[in-house]
């Protein structure tokens, strides 16, 4: 295990320092981005969250990925599970666009399966990605989903992200 963990942090050190074109930037066409957001609902979120009311503590996991098909517009994917209601597992797809290369906005189709039931939301969001290296940004995000069965409620977050370009 020690030997697989050594690896995968090596190959993931050699991919972090690659040369890139001079022309080329972290949003350009064939690139692609790994995100981890943390946030503060659990409920229909890909990000990484805990909380604790009254001696009852939820949490989540989940990362984005991306793949950038022209430059500054990615097509996104991500997964999450959290252990809030009835153990849900979350997953997300859409899109996301970088205006000026540091402004991303998002739009994807969110959905939560737990059990025998399934809600799904229309996610909206905005940002700035703050980059800090070649190959690293913050991303602080707000973000709004939209529910789309009758009856639910709209969801407004406050995301901080951290993202690494490839």
């Amino acid at each position: 295990m020690k030997k697989l963990l050594l690896g995968a942090l090596m190959l993931f050190a050699m991919v972090s320092n690659a040369q890139k074109e001079s022309n080329s930037t972290q949003t350009s066409k064939g690139n692609f981005v790994i995100e981890a957001n943390t946030g503060a609902a659990t409920i229909g979120n890909t990000n990484f969250s805990f909380s604790m009311i009254d001696g009852n503590s939820t949490w989540s996991v989940g990362l984005d990925g991306g793949y950038f098909i022209k430059d500054n517009l990615a097509i996104k994917a991500g997964l999450g599970y959290s252990d809030a209601a009835l153990n849900s597992f979350n997953y997300k797809v859409g899109t996301e666009y970088y205006i000026n290369g540091n402004i991303p906005v998002g739009i994807d189709f969110t959905g939560t399966s737990m059990s025998d039931l399934s809600t799904n939301w229309l996610g909206l969001q905005g940002g700035y990605a703050y980059f800090i290296g070649d190959h690293i940004s913050i991303k602080p995000t707000l973000r709004y989903n939209v529910g789309l069965e009758e009856g639910q409620k709209g969801l407004f977050q406050g995301l901080i992200g951290f993202a690494l370009y490839l």
